[in-house]
Protein backbone atom coordinates (compact mmCIF):
# COMPACT_ATOMS: atom_id res chain seq x y z
CA UNK A 1 0.00 0.00 0.00
CA UNK A 2 1.27 3.42 -1.15
CA UNK A 3 1.68 6.21 1.23
CA UNK A 4 -1.01 8.60 -0.62
CA UNK A 5 -3.59 5.05 -0.23
CA UNK A 6 -3.10 4.87 3.40
CA UNK A 7 -3.57 8.63 4.18
CA UNK A 8 -6.70 8.53 2.03
CA UNK A 9 -7.84 5.49 3.80
CA UNK A 10 -7.31 7.43 7.19
CA UNK A 11 -9.17 10.58 6.28
CA UNK A 12 -12.66 8.08 5.54
CA UNK A 13 -11.82 6.15 7.98
CA UNK A 14 -11.66 8.78 10.89
CA UNK A 15 -13.34 11.21 9.25
CA UNK A 16 -11.06 13.63 8.72
CA UNK A 17 -9.56 15.55 5.93
CA UNK A 18 -6.55 14.71 3.72
CA UNK A 19 -4.20 17.10 5.10
CA UNK A 20 -4.87 15.75 8.75
CA UNK A 21 -4.71 12.18 8.03
CA UNK A 22 -1.21 12.90 6.56
CA UNK A 23 -0.37 14.54 9.22
CA UNK A 24 -1.70 11.82 11.60
CA UNK A 25 0.49 8.90 9.37
CA UNK A 26 3.85 10.79 9.34
CA UNK A 27 3.06 11.37 13.26
CA UNK A 28 2.93 7.49 13.44
CA UNK A 29 5.71 6.68 11.03
CA UNK A 30 7.82 9.41 12.72
CA UNK A 31 7.32 7.37 15.66
CA UNK A 32 8.00 4.10 14.71
CA UNK A 33 11.12 5.25 13.13
CA UNK A 34 12.58 6.60 16.47
CA UNK A 35 11.25 3.69 18.09
CA UNK A 36 13.44 2.02 15.61
CA UNK A 37 16.27 3.81 16.35
CA UNK A 38 16.54 3.10 20.54
CA UNK A 39 16.02 -0.35 19.29
CA UNK A 40 19.48 -0.32 17.78
CA UNK A 41 20.43 0.49 21.96
CA UNK A 42 17.77 -1.67 23.41
CA UNK A 43 17.46 -4.19 20.92
CA UNK A 44 14.08 -3.91 20.70
CA UNK A 45 10.52 -2.42 19.83
CA UNK A 46 7.28 -3.10 20.70
CA UNK A 47 4.16 -1.55 20.02
CA UNK A 48 1.58 -3.41 21.97
CA UNK A 49 -1.55 -4.92 19.31
CA UNK A 50 1.03 -4.33 16.31
CA UNK A 51 4.16 -6.50 17.20
CA UNK A 52 7.96 -6.02 17.67
CA UNK A 53 10.78 -5.12 15.71
CA UNK A 54 14.16 -5.62 16.77
CA UNK A 55 18.25 -5.40 14.95
CA UNK A 56 19.80 -8.30 14.84
CA UNK A 57 23.54 -9.00 13.79
CA UNK A 58 24.02 -11.04 11.09
CA UNK A 59 27.52 -12.64 10.99
CA UNK A 60 30.01 -12.44 7.59
CA UNK A 61 29.36 -15.50 5.73
CA UNK A 62 30.19 -17.47 2.10
CA UNK A 63 27.98 -17.81 -0.31
CA UNK A 64 28.13 -18.26 -3.70
CA UNK A 65 27.29 -16.41 -7.42
CA UNK A 66 23.74 -17.89 -8.78
CA UNK A 67 25.54 -16.88 -12.27
CA UNK A 68 28.75 -17.86 -12.13
CA UNK A 69 28.91 -20.07 -9.21
CA UNK A 70 32.14 -19.00 -7.93
CA UNK A 71 32.42 -19.12 -4.27
CA UNK A 72 32.23 -15.14 -2.62
CA UNK A 73 32.21 -13.37 1.07
CA UNK A 74 29.47 -11.81 1.89
CA UNK A 75 29.91 -9.40 4.87
CA UNK A 76 28.66 -9.00 8.28
CA UNK A 77 25.30 -6.62 8.67
CA UNK A 78 22.42 -6.06 10.88
CA UNK A 79 18.86 -7.18 10.02
CA UNK A 80 15.65 -5.31 11.34
CA UNK A 81 13.64 -8.28 11.92
CA UNK A 82 9.52 -7.80 12.47
CA UNK A 83 7.52 -10.64 14.51
CA UNK A 84 3.28 -9.49 14.62
CA UNK A 85 1.33 -9.88 18.08
CA UNK A 86 -1.21 -12.46 18.37
CA UNK A 87 -4.10 -10.39 17.87
CA UNK A 88 -2.65 -9.02 14.48
CA UNK A 89 -2.00 -12.50 13.07
CA UNK A 90 -5.54 -13.55 14.21
CA UNK A 91 -6.52 -10.45 11.86
CA UNK A 92 -4.52 -11.44 9.26
CA UNK A 93 -6.04 -15.23 9.74
CA UNK A 94 -2.58 -16.95 10.82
Amino acid sequence: MSKAALVERVAKKGKLSKAEAGRTVDLVMGEIQAGLKAAKKEGKYTIGTFGSFSVTKRAARKGRNPQTGEPIKIKASKVLKFKPAAQLKRAAGC
